[in-house]
């Protein structure tokens, strides 16, 4: 089966622009394909959260969102993989397999329909896919969402409280 199709956007492309941040990780590299240990059971991988490292965010930022979205997925509305919401400021860094997460944040259901990270998993044959993995820089303590809001509600809330955005966008083709 073919899933021949155009390039999706990338989803903040639609948004208004905010400044950027320095997004690093031990564990991937903007561009370059994830390893296994970052993608789904289902395509042999083991489901871990990739580490994550953030600096350079503005001076009124008081706290952090960090999603990771596949806008390649064959849904027409992309696959949400992990939304962490609400993690203070004083935390710059989510280890690889990230939990607990720090007092105070949670994940709210990502589309596998589990409150954690869920790995990649394109179909069979399909291209690789696109993963962005971004780190939200609120001008908030708190988003305000509880942990049965759906991703796509948090991406509304914060389109209203992102004041800088750092992204690493990997690939992974099964």
């Amino acid at each position: 089966m073919s899933l021949e199709r155009a390039v999706a956007p990338d989803p903040y492309d639609h948004l208004p622009p905010v400044p950027s941040f320095a997004v690093t990780s031990a564990d991937m590299t903007d561009g370059r394909p994830l390893d296994e240990l970052f993608t789904h059971p289902g395509v042999g991988g083991k489901n871990l959260s990739p580490q994550l490292s953030w600096s350079g965010f503005p001076a009124e930022t008081r706290s952090f969102v960090v999603t990771c979205f596949d806008p390649d997925a064959p849904t027409g509305s992309g696959f949400w993989h992990w939304v962490v919401v609400n993690l203070p400021l004083a935390v710059t860094e989510l280890p690889r397999g990230a939990d607990p997460l720090p007092e105070g944040a949670f994940c709210v259901r990502n589309d596998y329909g589990e409150r954690t990270y869920g790995g990649a998993a394109p179909p069979p044959g399909d291209r690789a896919h696109r993963y962005v993995f971004a780190v939200h820089a609120l001008d908030v303590d708190e988003l305000g969402i509880g942990a049965d809001a759906t991703p796509a509600y948090v991406g509304f809330n914060l389109a209203f409280h992102t004041v800088a955005r750092g992204v690493i966008r990997p690939t992974f083709q099964s």
